[in-house]
């Protein structure tokens, strides 16, 4: 297992990733560093946690602009909780793939985060 250590908003924070894959989690260091950045900046006087949160919301507007360019679903995948009846589509399993994958890789760097 690899440690690679990456600047958000000034701060330090040390993840361990995949060995191989310690460029890439620079690069995408680097990409959320610059969002979050610009976010900084035109907010005023926000805490760091709302910084986050406004940049999370702001990756997540980009990637949902980004799936209705490629033909993907054009609307948010409904949760249990807002559609009680929600029963996904075949077209939708690609989706869902991918988001379960995305959360079990935050949940992992943030369990990274918190032995460090």
């Amino acid at each position: 297992m690899a440690r690679v250590d990456i600047i958000l908003n000034g701060r330090p924070y040390g993840l361990a990733c995949d060995d191989g894959q310690e460029q890439r989690l620079r690069e995408l260091g680097s990409y959320v560093d610059a969002r979050l950045r610009e976010v900084a900046h035109d907010a005023s006087g926000g805490s760091e946690t709302q910084l986050l949160v406004l940049t999370a919301l702001m990756l997540a507007d980009e990637i949902f602009d980004l799936r209705a360019e490629l033909g993907g679903p054009r609307r948010p995948v409904p949760t249990p909780v807002a559609d009680a009846g929600f029963a996904p589509r075949a077209e939708d399993d690609s989706v869902i793939a991918a988001v379960d994958s995305l959360a079990k890789r935050i949940e992992d760097i943030a369990a990274r985060l918190d032995r460090t």
